[in-house]
């Protein structure tokens, strides 16, 4: 895997697949969106939503009133497809090209949101360059929620390995300078009908 090109995989993904028809795709993404009811995300809130691609996502935090949100992708193709979605309203979003692994933000958000980004990332270097980068761009107080692939979800996804975890994994990564509020265990449906099973874990940023 050491050739392998990440960008350009999921340029390929991106440009010959229909939204609808990607594993991924939820037309309603309830389970995110209940962390952002728990919380009580203020609309004027700095929210990331890291691996967001076309997610529709954006497009609710839009209709709830949020104010800045950034979408992140390594693939300029999904974020072209959401801002062609959006039309006029794609204007009130940040939109960022960028690997999760070596993204370097210019702000620092009050909600981190990755649904799915981050258990592409399978190198030891890459694990630590992400949580580096997220544990110095949240606020303290700020809240960091992060969906993969549990231990009994898939170990593939189009086509590349991830990287599995279970809440004893994801907290043990995080422990050193966010304090866990829960984990959950959710059964996404894919278009095709396969389940997958996800775990989701909120953190909140820790003063240190």
């Amino acid at each position: 895997m050491n050739n392998f090109d990440r960008k350009k995989h999921w340029e390929t993904i991106y440009q010959s697949k229909e939204s609808k028809d990607v594993s991924w795709f939820q037309s309603s993404p309830e389970t995110s969106l209940d962390f952002f009811k728990q919380f009580n995300v203020a609309p004027s809130a700095k929210i990331i939503d890291v691996g967001g691609g076309d997610s529709l996502l954006v497009d609710h935090l839009l209709d709830l009133g949020y104010q800045n949100i950034s979408v992140l992708d390594i693939s300029e193709a999904a974020i072209e497809k959401a801002k062609q979605r959006l039309g006029e309203r794609a204007k009130k979003v940040s939109w960022i090209v960028a690997d999760a692994a070596t993204f370097k933000p210019s702000e620092k958000y009050d909600f981190w949101h990755d649904r799915a980004a981050f258990h592409f990332l399978t190198g030891e270097q890459e694990i630590s360059n992400y949580l580096d980068t997220a544990q110095k761009n949240i606020k303290p107080e700020g809240v960091l929620v992060i969906g993969t692939f549990s231990e009994q979800g898939p170990q593939k996804c189009s086509g590349i390995e991830i990287k599995q975890y279970s809440e004893t994994s994801m907290n043990d990564l995080l422990t050193n300078f966010f304090s866990k509020i829960k984990c959950i265990t959710v059964d996404h449906k894919t278009p095709s009908g396969v389940v997958q099973n996800f775990v989701f874990c909120s953190f909140r940023k820790l003063h240190v």
